[in-house]
């Protein structure tokens, strides 16, 4: 039985309600429409109900279980950060203790340590890592190399650990949901925004944000998408969180806005190096980095939101 919020679990009820509304319409559109391809709009579906049921199920369980399942999450993506970008042989010692901060981040969560948390990554694998390479001295490539491995632990560890300790933040002003409906409240509305933002693209867009970065966003869907964003998080926020209406709508526009950030950052990546996408992990989504780039700016910028105005 668990021991999850009620609010939690019946945001959770609402989105697997939607999830199958959603379903349903790509269902009939099939049938109404049999001369299209909707191939990848059914490999979505599916992988959306695969990664909702997942997250569903962690976030329910044991905050340990949790908090394993966000640090997996974290090896899955440096795993396929360093697949995607190429390291130099004598780096292969060196990723395997940048491998190890990745246990040792969320450890500092778990115990709620965020002295430690929050400098770990930025400070003392900064330094150590450099220290390795010297070490082992290979010094052609260095430089490109040390970039790539600091911005895998930045982006991949350090960003999205901002998750774990979301969670263990204590309940704030008698307010029921906690961590776990901060936790939600963050998912929820990057994921959305990744989708609202897309659908006002495809509808509207006509003028192009970054054409070179990423050719088909636009203004059209980013406006959209923040306002989008901004609305919803307001209706949702008095269920899952302790912010008033300004701090709703703020951080409404901050997860539009910087969700964006975090998914052009990840097309920079791709496109200097020339893939599509970041793996294959999820079918049609391509690979996890693919699908939690948003995620990247979002989770600390939210979490120092709500840190540093409710903590």
């Amino acid at each position: 039985m668990t021991d999850a919020p009620q609010q939690v679990l019946c945001a959770l009820a609402l989105l697997w309600t939607l999830l199958a509304a959603a379903s349903l319409i790509v269902y009939v559109l099939k049938r109404k429409r049999p001369e299209k391809d909707y191939t990848e709009l059914v490999l979505r579906t599916k992988s959306w109900w695969v990664m909702i049921g997942v997250f569903s199920v962690a976030l329910l369980a044991s905050r340990t279980v949790s908090l394993w399942f966000l640090g997996f999450m974290s090896f899955l993506a440096l795993k396929e950060f360093f697949s995607m970008i190429p390291t130099r042989r004598a780096d292969r010692r060196v990723l395997f203790w940048a491998y190890l901060a990745i246990p040792a981040q969320y450890y500092w969560a778990a115990m709620e340590w965020y002295g430690m948390f929050i400098i770990f990554i930025p400070v003392y694998m900064f330094l150590f890592i450099a220290f390795r390479m010297i070490v082992s001295q290979a010094t052609e490539g260095f430089l490109k190399s040390a970039g790539t491995i600091h911005w895998g632990l930045m982006t991949c560890v350090f960003s999205l650990s901002h998750m774990a300790f979301l969670l263990v933040l204590p309940d704030v002003k008698a307010h029921g949901a906690g961590g776990a409906g901060l936790l939600l409240f963050l998912v929820f509305l990057t994921q959305f925004n990744d989708v609202a933002q897309y659908v006002w693209g495809k509808s509207f867009g006509k003028h192009k944000v970054l054409p070179i970065v990423s050719p088909k966003k636009t203004w059209e869907g980013l406006m959209g998408g923040i306002f989008t964003t901004t609305v919803t998080a307001m209706l949702i926020a008095p269920y899952l969180t302790p912010f008033d209406t300004l701090h709703a709508a703020l951080a409404g526009i901050l997860i539009g806005s910087f969700g964006f950030v975090g998914d052009v950052s990840i097309s920079a990546i791709k496109r200097d190096i020339g893939v599509k996408d970041t793996g294959t992990l999820i079918p049609g989504h391509g690979g996890i980095m693919d699908r939690i780039d948003s995620l990247t700016y979002t989770a600390p910028l939210f979490f120092h939101f709500t840190y540093f105005f409710y903590y």
